[in-house]
Order: C-alpha cells, then structure tokens, then sequence
C-alpha cells in the first residue's frame, strides 16, 4: 500500500481526488496540519489491530523461560524509547 505525505489544505482542495485514489489505486493519506501529522484518510479495506488482537496472538505463543525473558526486555527496552514520543502527540 501507496502512502502519500499532504497538508490539510492540499486534501481539503483535492478531496474528492484523494477519496478517489484511496478506493481504487489503495492509496494511504496522512494530511499535516504546520507540518504535524493530524489525520490519515485511509481505503476502507486496510487492516486495524487493536491491543486486543496482539494480547490474543501472545496467549497463543509458547515461549522458553529463556525466550520469555528475552522478549520482557526487549518490550521493556522498547517500551522506553516510545515515551518521549508518546506526550509529543498531547
């Protein structure tokens, strides 16, 4: 899938284009508003996972005690670099 960096002012000029090019050429918007990501215009087939999906394919794994601790610290690690991130978008 085509994803297509725009400002707000750009889509709201094009709408009925960008609408258009995300149903038959599948294409992904992401309209900025003073350069900041705001909104994404996307085609009606692509796939959301939720939490909730990725908490029941984890209860599916089965893991080694030494595989399990390997993945704790590495979510753990992850986990740290995402939260200065995380207030950027408040």
């Amino acid at each position: 899938m085509k994803t297509t960096v725009i400002s707000v002012t750009e889509a709201a000029r094009n709408f009925a284009d960008c609408v258009n090019r995300a149903h038959y050429q599948n294409v992904t918007f992401v309209l900025l508003k003073n350069g900041v990501p705001v909104a994404r215009l996307v085609p009606d087939g692509e796939k959301v996972s939720t939490a909730g999906d990725l908490a029941e394919a984890l209860r599916k794994v089965e893991l080694s005690a030494d595989e399990a601790r390997a993945w704790r610290r590495d979510l753990r690690k992850a986990r740290k670099s995402l939260r200065p991130q995380v207030n950027k978008w408040r």
